[in-house]
């Protein structure tokens, strides 16, 4: 099997979104990831295709990590306010955010709110986009 796509890793977030979306609504994990990174990609039924270990990743550490996401955020969250409260594209970026941030070394806090921000704009609206700074930018400590 061969890796016949050239994926950025900004590509690889916004698909590992589309598949944590899409598991709101039932499905399979895999299955999910899959259609997310193929859906667009010219193949035909007998292309072997590797899903990306960043993509990966990313669809699986939210899983396995979504009662302490959910918690964390639920921490930050003005008083009143609750996850369930948030439309799911913002609940789903938030914990897609959080979850880099916190488990992704290699990748500064800074980048990966960005690149959340990025994918909230095509997604959601602006207000979204600057909800979704202010509650991640309380998980990142500036580098001095």
């Amino acid at each position: 099997m061969t890796n016949i796509f050239k994926d950025s890793r900004r590509d690889l977030r916004e698909r590992a979104f589309q598949t944590l979306f899409a598991l709101e609504f039932g499905g399979e994990a895999l299955d999910q990831a899959y259609f997310a990174y193929t859906y667009d990609k010219p193949i035909d039924e007998e292309t072997e295709v590797d899903l990306p270990s960043f993509l990966l990743s990313l669809v699986t550490g939210v899983r396995e990590e979504l009662p302490q996401l959910d918690s964390q955020i639920e921490e930050k969250l003005k008083e009143g306010w609750s996850l369930s409260r948030l439309i799911m594209t913002d609940r789903t970026l938030l914990r897609l955010g959080l979850y880099e941030i916190t488990s992704f070394e290699e990748t500064p806090g800074r980048v990966a709110i960005n690149e959340i921000i990025e994918i909230a704009k095509k997604y959601s609206d602006k207000t979204s986009a600057k909800f979704i700074n202010g509650v991640l930018s309380q998980f990142v400590t500036d580098e001095a």
